[in-house]
């Protein structure tokens, strides 16, 4: 895990749940994007993080939860910063994988949560093929200064993208291509050491959480590695969901309950607090005025 020199990072506690998760996610990271044994059939790649119990609180982290940033002005988000459920991405712009998420799934996840109000994604870039992974990393938060990483994102992910390489001139296409506005200043920014911050502290946070390979995901602190079928997302997701509304049910309950017990609430019958005015007595200043 690599250190952290800046010192401006916030803290990370690990507990034994985190330690965990974090286990978990880089075995079932490895697991479902390895090479496949020969022979194996195309579903050889799920991993065990992958498994989305009916139990809304099964293999869910609450300490992991911490990692969404909810930051309404993150330009690699897509989404309500209050929704009830944040899934948080870790990919790499060369990672086949991560591209197959990007054309198949994710688009449906949009269409049915995002468009709802019910999901947040939050893009993590996680470069770990060398350094064209880097540079596209960098290009990918250089074109979201301009309110363009989505159509970046989509430009790098489409068919055959990632064949044809991510050198600079080709970047630079990419960020025509995804409408960039300002191409001087995506060069400037992409080769910027705030992106190269960016990218650092993205990448520090993967490592963290224990995440060996791309694409690997946190769905309200559950760990889910590989780009799985679109039915263990939907039901990671639905379950999430399920679990914000019961927990913010539960703490509505619990206001109502301290508020209903309050001194001011159970004052005698015809008396009225200072401050405040009886329901038959006209403000001072009002009396006689009619």
């Amino acid at each position: 895990m690599p250190k952290n020199t800046s010192g401006k990072s916030k803290p990370v506690v690990i507990i034994s749940g985190v330690v965990l998760a974090a286990t978990l996610l880089g075995l079932a990271s490895y697991a479902a994007t390895a090479p496949s044994a020969p022979g194996a059939g195309s579903g050889a790649s799920s991993g065990a993080a992958a498994e989305v119990s009916a139990d809304p609180s099964a293999g869910v982290y609450p300490e992991l939860e911490a990692y969404a940033r909810r930051d309404a002005a993150d330009k690699l988000a897509l989404g309500r910063a209050d929704a009830p459920v944040v899934m948080i991405e870790y990919a790499d712009f060369k990672c086949g994988f991560c591209g197959k998420f990007a054309r198949d799934t994710e688009p449906a996840l949009v269409k049915k949560y995002v468009d709802a109000g019910t999901l947040r994604i939050e893009w993590r870039n996680f470069p770990i093929f060398g350094e064209e992974s880097e540079a596209a990393a960098r290009a990918s938060w250089a074109a979201g200064q301009q309110g363009r990483f989505w159509e970046f994102h989509k430009a790098a992910y489409a068919p055959g993208a990632k064949e044809k390489g991510f050198g600079k001139e080709r970047l630079t296409a990419l960020a025509r291509e995804a409408g960039v506005p300002d191409l001087a200043r995506f060069a400037r920014d992409a080769d910027g050491a705030a992106a190269r911050e960016a990218v650092r502290k993205d990448q520090e946070q993967g490592y963290e959480l224990g995440a060996s390979s791309t694409p690997s995901f946190l769905i309200n602190g559950r760990p889910i590695a590989g780009a799985q079928p679109m039915e263990a997302f939907t039901r990671a997701i639905d379950a999430a969901a399920k679990a914000a509304a019961e927990k913010a049910g539960a703490e509505k309950a619990a206001a109502e309950k301290a508020g209903a017990g309050t001194p001011a609430s159970r004052k005698p019958a015809g008396e009225t607090p200072a401050g405040e005015e009886s329901a038959g007595e006209e403000p001072a200043g009002e009396k006689g005025a009619r």
